[in-house]
Parts: C-alpha cells; sequence; structure tokens
C-alpha cells in the first residue's frame, strides 16, 4: 500500500472517530499528521509544523479580536442599524445587501478572507437581532465570496487566468467572471428559500428615527417570530438525538433598543475608521488581513480599554483548533504527493468526460478542506492532458473547475465557513457548523455534477 494511500485512509478515520466520539476533530488531524509524519512520511517535527497555516491562524484570531471589539463598544450595533436603514427595515433585503458587498470587494482585489472576515461579522450581528437564519446569511456571504472572486481583477481570477496563460490554454476571463458570478446568485436564491427565506419577505425592523430631534426606536414582534431561523418549532437536534432548545431564544432575547438612538461617540468613530483601514488595506495596499485586525485591535486596546473587557474570551478557539488542524493535516498531504497522486490518477482514464468530471470531484472536495487559491493553481495544470488532446474543450472545464473548487468555500473546514462559524453567536455555533459541514460536503458533489454538465458536456459534443 502507498504512503499516498494511508494518508488517505488516515484522513477518512480521522472524520470517522470525530464523528461517532468525543474527540475534537482538530486534534485529532494533528495527532494523525504526528502519527502518519512519524512512521510513513518520515517527517520531522519541523516538516509537521511547517504545515500549520501560521497566516490562517492569524487571520481567525485578528478578526474575531477586532470584531469583539466592535461588539462591546457598540460599533456593530450601530452598523446593524444602519443597514436596517439603509434597506428601509426590509429584512429580506440584508442577506443581499451583504451578498454584494462582498462580492464587490472580492472583485476589485480583496482576496476571500479579508472579505468575508469583514462582512459576516456585520451580517451574522444583524441575523441574531432580527431573527434571520445564521445559516442563510453565512451562505450568501461565502457565496458572495466566491461570485466576486473571478473577476479579472480578483484574486482568484488572477490566478486562474495566469495558469491558463503559464499553460498556452484557451481562456475567456470575461465568460469564467460571469458564469461564476450568475451560478452563486442562481445558488443563492436556493438558499435563500430553502433556509426561511421566504419567512422574511414583507417584514420590516422599524429602527431609529429623527422626528423629535432625540430619536425614538422602535421594533416589530415579527422581525423574530416563533419557532426562529427555521420556521415554526426552530428545534435543534443533534444527530441521532433529541431536540436541544429553539433557535427563538437567541432571536426574541436579543437586547431591546436603547431609549435613545446609536450615535457614533469616539471608541465607535475609531473603531470605524479601523474597519475601513482594514478594507482599504487589503484590497490597496495588499497587506496582510490577520495582521492588520491585530495592529487595530491594540490601537483601540489603548485608546478605550473597557472595549476590550472580555474580547479574548469571546474567541471561538475551538473553531480555530478545527480549522488549524485539519489545514495541517492536508498540508502534510500535499507535500507527500497525495494530491499530486490523485490528480494523475484521474489524467490516466481513458474517458476524457469522466476524468474532467473527477478533476472537478476532486477539485470540490480537496479545497472544501484546504486553500481554494492552491487548489486552482494545482488543478489546472492536471487537467493540461485532456485539454491538449482537444476532446474536452478548454475554456468549458476551466469554468466548471474554477467555480466548483470556490463554491465549497462556505465549508466550516475552509476560511470561510470558519469565519462565518467563529462570528455566529456561541449558543448557535454548532447548530451553524453541523449545517455548515453538511452543505460543504453535498456542495462538493452537486456543484461539480452540475457545472460539468452545463460547461463541459456542451463543449465537447
Amino acid at each position: 500500500m502507498s504512503d499516498q494511500v494511508i494518508s488517505i485512509i488516515a484522513l477518512v478515520l480521522v472524520f470517522a472517530i470525530a464523528t461517532f466520539s468525543a474527540v475534537h476533530l482538530g486534534a485529532l488531524a494533528l495527532v494523525a499528521a504526528f502519527i502518519v509524519g512519524s512512521t510513513v512520511a518520515d517527517e520531522s517535527t519541523d516538516d509537521l509544523f511547517s504545515g500549520f497555516p501560521g497566516d490562517l491562524f492569524v487571520v481567525l484570531v485578528g478578526v474575531m479580536l477586532l470584531f469583539a471589539i466592535a461588539k462591546n463598544n457598540g460599533t456593530v450595533d450601530w452598523l446593524v442599524d444602519a443597514a436596517v436603514k439603509a434597506v428601509r427595515g426590509r429584512i429580506a433585503l440584508i442577506p443581499w445587501v451583504m451578498f454584494l458587498v462582498t462580492a464587490v470587494l472580492t472583485a476589485v482585489g480583496a482576496v476571500t478572507p479579508a472579505a468575508v472576515g469583514i462582512v459576516a461579522p456585520i451580517g451574522l450581528g444583524f441575523a441574531a437581532a432580527y431573527g434571520i437564519n445564521p445559516v442563510l446569511m453565512g451562505l450568501l456571504i461565502a457565496n458572495g465570496a466566491s461570485a466576486g472572486g473571478f473577476s479579472p481583477i480578483g484574486v482568484f481570477g488572477s490566478i486562474t487566468n495566469n495558469v491558463v496563460e503559464r499553460n498556452d490554454l484557451p481562456g475567456n476571463p470575461t465568460l469564467l467572471f460571469t458564469a461564476s458570478f450568475l451560478f452563486n446568485v442562481a445558488l443563492c436564491v436556493i438558499v435563500f428559500f430553502a433556509f426561511g427565506g421566504r419567512r422574511l419577505l414583507g417584514q420590516r425592523a422599524r429602527t431609529y428615527k429623527g422626528g423629535d430631534g432625540n430619536g425614538s426606536s422602535e421594533r416589530h414582534d415579527d422581525a423574530a417570530p416563533p419557532g426562529g431561523p427555521d420556521g415554526p418549532g426552530g428545534q435543534l437536534v443533534e444527530a441521532g438525538g433529541t431536540p436541544r432548545r429553539t433557535l427563538a431564544v437567541a432571536t426574541t432575547t436579543a437586547p431591546t433598543p436603547p431609549d435613545e438612538p446609536l450615535r457614533l461617540d469616539g471608541p465607535r468613530t475609531l473603531t470605524l475608521i479601523g474597519l475601513l483601514s482594514l478594507v482599504a488595506g487589503a484590497l490597496f495596499f495588499d497587506l496582510d488581513v490577520g495582521l492588520m485586525a491585530l495592529t487595530i485591535t491594540v490601537v483601540l486596546s489603548l485608546v478605550s480599554p473597557k472595549s476590550v473587557k472580555g474580547a479574548v474570551d469571546r474567541c471561538a478557539w475551538s473553531t480555530v483548533l478545527l480549522v488549524c488542524g485539519i489545514v495541517t493535516y492536508v498540508s502534510q498531504m500535499e507535500r507527500m504527493g497525495t494530491i499530486d497522486y490523485l490528480g494523475k490518477q484521474v489524467a490516466s482514464i481513458q474517458a476524457p468526460l469522466v476524468g474532467a468530471l473527477l478533476i472537478c470531484l476532486i477539485g470540490a472536495l480537496v479545497s472544501a478542506f484546504a486553500s481554494t487559491t492552491g487548489m486552482l493553481g494545482a488543478l489546472i495544470p492536471l487537467a493540461v492532458p485532456f485539454l491538449l488532446a482537444g476532446e474536452v474543450g478548454a475554456v468549458g472545464l476551466i469554468t466548471a473547475l474554477a467555480i466548483s473548487a470556490s463554491v465549497v468555500d462556505a465549508s466550516p473546514f475552509s476560511t470561510s465557513g470558519a469565519l462565518i462559524t467563529a462570528n455566529t453567536p456561541a449558543d448557535q455555533r454548532d447548530f451553524v457548523f453541523r449545517r455548515l459541514m453538511a452543505w460543504g460536503l453535498g456542495i462538493s458533489v452537486v456543484g461539480p455534477l452540475v457545472t460539468w454538465g452545463l460547461f463541459v458536456v456542451p463543449s465537447s459534443l
């Protein structure tokens, strides 16, 4: 049995053990990396830790700390209130606003973790306050990042188009961006109605008004109807268990608006400036979003010490361990050549259409647990033998592969999904994690099948 096959079997065992026991998945993945590295791959401890995603760790911790402070000093509440006013209280439009904002950020060059890290805390804060299913909000934010990412100046688009150009393959950047954007819009329409969006239609939230000069606050009770985000009952059910609680608890116990309108005081103004600096640094100066978030956090801590109280405790450390553990093991698989091994096995298949479908499936499944950016750079070259043979259309396969590898980013093991899970209120975090995991696994199979049928098969006829 080859080392690559052993590493695949070990990964399957990691998920099986974590599913049917109380062992933390992230810790188990790190142990698996240690055992496989020591006994099979002949790796040292330094080799093992070289795959630890330090950059991802800093992004998760930095963004969580920054928005914990923003929540403490009321900045997030002010932004939520402003969002309600912008759409005149139409709650159903808020998830779509978040979708478009995230898409614009990635379309103009922001990396996906930066865009999702900026928007997710605001969107999920709104979801908690107004009874929107957090899974619905999270998926629209993650899909928005994927929708904009393949613009000609977006990170995903730049990587894909450069790989195509280096391998002398025909490409169509405009088609790639358009197809990705429309595919994600269609996917979000399905998500909207599948996760309680229909119930939001027609609902309004009355927020602060300025009629009396001082402002007044009023809120519709129908913003958080009985049953919570999942509709009537809204019960959370563990696998094989009984209902634990209802989501109505999280939505109906949100703090009522204060007697006076939320205003931009000193700490909130500085926090907003910090958030805008985070956006500008990510978009225009290519600065690391995690290190920037930590820098802004330190400055806010010095200026407004009260805002920092309890911020570190509010970080979802369990999620950080989970994501970093899985990514560390997948990085080991990449060093062992497991990903290349899978690609070469697919390339040896004599039926081009079947091989193209398998490449899309591999891209989606691996991207759900690793870097979409890395997959785009690695799998397109593996498809070159198919494309040069002329039996499969290059533009169609590249488009299908790119979309397949990106629509799984809402998986809780991917950066976007991890940020969404980490910014979900603690009492809903387990529920959201399980729903995003099910969604990620499902879309990693359905996505490639649909994109293969839409883009690969017609180009090969």
